[in-house]
């Protein structure tokens, strides 16, 4: 198994990358989505539009990526030679991995509420939250390519 792994080695890393860019995507949009949810909830018909694209953004985009980043990032954790867990970057990266995923769930709850018509979140929380992937981001970044 790990030979194998060996020689797919940058196929992995490709679409680890791929689903990444498209997992962050989605946590970008999703929040800035519930801003203008919250702000133009009073329009009449426009807080079904948000409802759909919130709903299409989370099931065809979020969810496959996040699944296909964990999938490809196993792989590559797996993968002989690329993580020594002796070092503190594996372990940055996993807890805001972990803190991604947290972050991904608050958003779906957050949609099924706005569903049920009982959304509690302001949209200066929204936009305040919207800074949680950035900053996750960061320390991802920082903690694989500089590998402390």
């Amino acid at each position: 198994m790990t030979d194998f792994l060996i020689s797919i080695y940058p196929w992995t890393k490709a679409f680890h990358i791929i689903s990444v860019i498209a997992w962050m995507a989605g946590l970008f949009y999703l929040p800035r989505l519930f801003v203008y949810h919250v702000e133009k909830k009073e329009l009449s018909g426009l807080p079904e539009v948000f409802e759909v694209m919130e709903h299409r953004l989370l099931k065809a985009i979020m969810n496959p990526a996040m699944v296909a980043t964990w999938v490809f990032g196993l792989c590559l954790v797996f993968t002989p030679g690329i993580v020594d867990w002796s070092m503190i970057w594996p372990w940055t990266k996993a807890i805001s991995v972990l803190g991604m995923t947290w972050f991904h769930h608050w958003l779906a709850l957050r949609r099924k509420d706005f569903v049920k018509g009982r959304n509690s979140v302001t949209s200066r929380q929204y936009r305040m939250m919207n800074e949680v992937p950035t900053v996750l981001m960061v320390v991802i970044v920082i903690s694989v390519v500089v590998r402390f």
